[in-house]
């Protein structure tokens, strides 16, 4: 035959329902922090000319020489910096262009002052090791100046011989670039840095707004030549300078941007509540959920239901009627009717008739409790109550004592 489980009987213990809670309340805001800080965990170290590789066509070197000259250098994520930051602004482009970029941005290039570096590499990941390039190609002239022609539409690419000395505002430099330097030709762009055939650094006129036509001055692959390195700090070092004398400010800040390379992250309202300045009101909501939670746990058993303003019953009856007398403070006056009340219980259990005086019923009771070895007769037993108790407990006193006596004269000494 089966056992069966009591009907309340509770199948889970306080410690298991306590552990059930914790983990599922751990899960629950493991799910809503992935949510919004998943983007931030995820690796960004792979393969490709962007600021966060590592690899020959990327750009984390640079940003790593720039820090250990002493410049204050960030990675933006966020779409609203390319229209506004504070300082320098680097966006390296990649291969396929300004094909994440906003309309408004490709068109009015918001942001000032703003270094573009045009791409000259197209990549090929190696898909074994994801942070390494297993094949980098020359892209096609063709390809660079559909790019490069958001800032000049009859824009040239030429490819020229690695030149000894290139003169620039910020003195000699002598970069080597990897098989040929890429130059641009535009009528519309001004020179800044330029040589016979071409110009390696251009301005868009009246903007702040420069051009690198050739990444290999400031990519990983071209910073391990010591000349390219120093031509690069140089460069930041002038256009900072250069910028601060024309503006006014001396904010030093460089921003490399990320958005074009597919890392841009849009702002999470699960981000939101917990920065200034929601996280206040986000900590006292949290609080509060937990103090219900809490309240709800310890309960005991299911809310109990609103009783009637006015009971029935004999039960309601009675309590409405101490409940009278208390708030008249008349239960020192209830002595002497409890002694009549239970002298007329007497007579009716022992079947004396209903008119038998006091003393009669006082000499009857007498002679049945010396009968029984009772150790109080009813004379001395109610001489206590006839007269008003003292007060609450007075009467409770004398009350317990008589009923105890109608206990002894039922069973006995």
């Amino acid at each position: 035959m089966s056992e069966r489980m009591p009907g309340n009987a509770n199948p889970f213990s306080g410690l298991t329902a306590i552990i059930m809670i914790g983990v599922g309340t751990l899960a629950f805001i493991a799910i809503f922090a992935l949510l919004a800080w998943s983007p931030d965990l995820a690796s960004k170290n792979r393969a490709g000319d962007h600021p966060y590789s590592k690899s020959s066509l990327g750009y984390a070197g640079l940003i790593n020489l720039l820090e250990a000259d002493g410049h204050t250098v960030k990675i933006s994520r966020l779409s609203s910096s390319l229209n506004y930051t504070a300082g320098l602004l680097v966006i390296t482009i990649p291969d396929h262009g300004f094909n994440r970029a906003e309309d408004e941005f490709e068109q009015n290039f918001v942001s000032e002052p703003a270094l573009y570096v045009l791409p000259k590499w197209s990549g090929l990941r190696d898909w074994e090791k994801p942070r390494w390039e297993k094949d980098t190609d020359l892209l096609s002239r063709e390809r660079v100046e559909s790019i490069a022609s958001a800032f000049d539409s009859d824009l040239k690419i030429w490819r020229l011989r690695n030149p000894d000395q290139i003169a620039t505002p910020f003195g000699s430099i002598s970069p080597s670039f990897e098989q040929k330097m890429q130059v641009i030709e535009s009528d519309s762009l001004e020179p800044v840095i330029e040589r016979p055939g071409g110009t390696l650094l251009a301005k868009i006129p009246g903007r702040e707004i420069y051009v690198l036509s050739d990444p290999d001055v400031l990519n990983t692959f071209g910073l391990a030549r010591r000349e390219n390195a120093r031509a690069a700090l140089e460069l930041f070092d002038w256009l900072l300078i250069y910028s601060d004398y024309l503006d006014g400010f001396s904010d030093r800040t460089i921003t490399f941007d990320a958005t074009l390379h597919g890392f841009a992250r849009s702002e999470s309202l699960l981000r939101a509540i917990f920065d200034r300045p929601f996280l206040g009101a986000s900590l006292i909501a949290l609080a509060t959920m937990f103090l219900i939670g809490w309240a709800a746990f310890i309960r005991f058993g299911p809310p109990e239901p609103e009783d009637r303003v006015i009971a029935f019953g004999k039960k309601a009856l009675a309590e409405s009627s101490a409940g009278l007398v208390s708030m008249a403070r008349r239960e020192g006056q209830m002595a002497t009717p409890y002694m009549q009340m239970t002298e007329r219980n007497l007579a009716r259990q022992l079947g004396l008739p209903p008119q038998t005086q006091s003393e009669a019923f006082a000499r009857t009771v007498d002679r049945l409790a010396e009968q029984k070895d009772v150790s109080q007769t009813w004379s001395e037993q109610s001489q206590t109550l006839t007269q008003p108790a003292l007060g609450r407990n007075d009467l409770r006193d004398k009350a317990l004592a008589l009923w105890r006596w109608r206990q002894e004269m039922k069973d006995g000494h």
